[in-house]
């Protein structure tokens, strides 16, 4: 179980008693980068990134490829792979110009914080290895949008190469708030990931009997969707085995509440008990 944050007591009390108006929380994609190893019997890997402790969200903490949708990642006028940004609303739960923007984000921040391209030249390839290091810098200093990188080198979003798997909430009085798609996705053939990344101070590749253990006993810091979507991979066998299964997964969203009674405090994610923190409420 995660210590609870200072900071959450005073913000629960303010929310309850209607005196902080809660984050509108912003639309954000997240993608479980998978591979297979050679005689694992443990499961694929997962690529996981310790975000600097500068950063101002999730500090320290291990996290997946991923951020914010930008405005731009709405736009079209690129080569589109796989279903439909209307079949992503659907499989979303979102409307299609969301859904479109997420899709998109989603392989936008795998690029720029992984270096591995979900998109190719038509409908059946992925890109060949080169250095983008220059497109993915300017994309992260929002000088390139997506959509225009795409255009410019004749490539297609590869959306069947995602599969949807997990929608969080950040709870209502957290300072920041993200609505947060998660994905999974396979490790394209002939592609390799970034060993270092400008918001990292760490890359790894674990299982997630790794990743479960870990957690448990303190190595790795993560917030609970990074661990739970681990917890949900234990029985996977292979990277290609997680994106089937992701295909046929109904993603609702889960939002942490929190519960006061007396001087108790108590947090929760429906349908995920074991996440609960529960702790004393201090006086005002």
């Amino acid at each position: 179980m995660m210590p609870m944050p200072p900071s959450w007591p005073a913000r629960i009390r303010a929310v309850a008693a209607g005196e902080l108006t809660p984050p509108v929380p912003k639309p954000s994609a997240t993608v479980v980068l998978l591979r297979d190893t050679v005689g694992s019997a443990s499961g694929p890997e997962a690529y996981l990134l310790r975000r600097r402790t500068s950063m101002a969200f999730a500090a320290g903490l291990y996290a997946y490829p991923g951020g914010g949708v930008d405005p731009r990642d709405s736009e079209g006028g690129y080569g589109w792979a796989g279903p439909s940004p209307a079949e992503w609303a659907e499989r979303l739960g979102t409307d299609e110009p969301t859904a479109r923007a997420v899709v998109c984000a989603a392989v936008r921040e795998t690029f720029e914080e992984a270096g591995v391209l979900l998109a190719g030249p038509d409908a059946e390839r992925t890109a060949d290895p080169r250095d983008w290091s220059a497109e993915r810098a300017a994309m992260e200093r929002h000088e390139l949008a997506f959509a225009d990188f795409l255009a410019a080198n004749a490539l297609v979003l590869r959306s069947d190469l995602l599969a949807p798997w997990a929608r969080w909430v950040t709870p209502e009085f957290e300072e920041r708030r993200y609505d947060t798609w998660f994905f999974v996705a396979a490790m394209p053939s002939g592609q390799v990931a970034a060993e270092t990344v400008g918001e990292a101070d760490r890359v790894a590749w674990l299982t997630p009997a790794e990743v479960v253990e870990g957690y448990g006993d303190g190595r790795y810091r993560m917030l609970p969707p990074t661990v739970t979507v681990q917890r949900e991979l234990l029985t996977v066998r292979s990277a290609a085995e997680a994106v089937a299964a992701g295909a046929d997964r109904k993603v609702t969203p889960v939002l942490g509440r929190a519960e006061i009674a007396g001087d108790r405090l108590t947090v929760r994610w429906p349908g995920y008990e074991e996440l609960t923190i529960d702790g004393s409420f201090p006086p005002e």
